[in-house]
């Protein structure tokens, strides 16, 4: 028997367990990263179970195809509303994935709310795809749980949500609450859950079918380490810029970075123009406003509070940085 023979031998169903069905809730300009390394190891894994343990089927608001960011458009099978009736019937599925991407405020609604908290109360395990902890979280669901959302948008979802556990990992399965970072952080999330159902010989199967060598574990991180996103070998100024990272809203001084590190004003601003090619203090303002444009792009909140929340003592100061850096006001980067 060759080794292609060996790959499609089915593996033998877990015991004790029921099969798998799944909803896909697509909002405009959903990840179709995200979405698709969510769907493709449920598609191996039956392949490989020889049976068709999960299920799934597509649904948005008013059963109407959704433009993904990318602009691909996908039909669905349902509409919330027949979502909504399911959940009192035969066909309440096991799990509801909402799939989100850019612009994710713009999916806010009472009626999505409404769904969300509906499929918690039914005992549906409901989870978030990319920046869909968003909704979890304005829909009121993940008060006391942890939860993902990708590095992009977490600025902006710790500023909109501050008592909410949010965290830079690839997922979380906090319960029956499941979100995760996007991207193909979604394979990791689906190929835990496919384990939890049926083992580690099938998750390896299906690893080899999608060409990945193993399940990342969720508190792996999700960008590059800074050393390698920069290029720079120097300890130093790695350390100096990771402490500049994590002090946006109340930015340090040159004096206070000084003796965090152990080194004079004169050694920074020396390190600083060899390796980044200009002045620390000119470095923070640029890891300040990148922040400020992430937050511009990625939540709704007020300019003012944008600029309070990178440090900036007043709007017009901020404004006036920000056009510097990028051509434009902020209030233009959001038209």
């Amino acid at each position: 028997m060759n080794v292609g023979s060996l790959s499609e031998k089915p593996i033998e169903k877990a015991a004790n367990l029921d099969s798998r069905s799944i909803v896909f809730f697509l909002v405009p300009n959903f990840s179709m990263i995200a979405f698709a390394t969510a769907i493709e190891p449920l598609r191996i894994a039956n392949r490989m179970l020889g049976t068709q343990y999960y299920t799934w089927r597509l649904s948005s608001i008013d059963r109407g195809p959704v433009t993904a960011s990318n602009g691909v458009e996908v039909s669905v099978q349902t509409s919330l509303k027949e979502e909504r009736e399911a959940l009192s019937s035969s066909r309440r599925p096991s799990n509801t994935f909402l799939c989100s991407g850019m612009r994710v405020e713009e999916a806010a609604n009472k009626s999505l709310f409404a769904y969300i908290r509906e499929n918690k109360n039914s005992g549906v395990t409901i989870g978030g795809l990319c920046t869909a902890a968003f909704l979890l979280a304005a829909a009121g669901l993940l008060k006391g749980k942890r939860c993902a959302i990708h590095w992009e948008n977490l600025p902006g979802f710790a500023e909109n949500f501050p008592d909410i556990e949010v965290y830079a990992d690839l997922y979380e399965m906090d319960g029956n609450i499941w979100t995760c970072a996007g991207g193909t952080a979604a394979l990791d999330m689906m190929l835990s859950m496919i384990e939890r159902d049926h083992g580690e010989e099938l998750v390896n199967r299906v690893c080899e079918q999608a060409l990945t060598d193993r399940v990342r574990n969720p508190n792996d991180r999700q960008r590059l380490p800074l050393r390698a996103r920069l290029g720079i070998q120097n300890a130093k100024v790695l350390s100096i810029i990771e402490f500049m990272e994590a002090n946006i809203s109340e930015p340090l001084q040159l004096v206070d970075i000084a003796d965090y590190v152990g080194l004079s004003r004169r050694q920074i601003e020396r390190l600083f123009q060899q390796h980044m090619g200009r002045s620390p203090a000119r470095y923070y303002l640029e890891i300040r406003l990148d922040r400020a444009r992430h937050l511009l792009m990625q939540s709704t909140m007020a300019v003012v509070d944008v600029a309070i929340a990178c440090g900036f003592v007043s709007a017009s100061h901020f404004s006036k940085c920000y056009r510097e850096m990028y051509g434009k006001s902020p209030l233009q980067e959001r038209v």
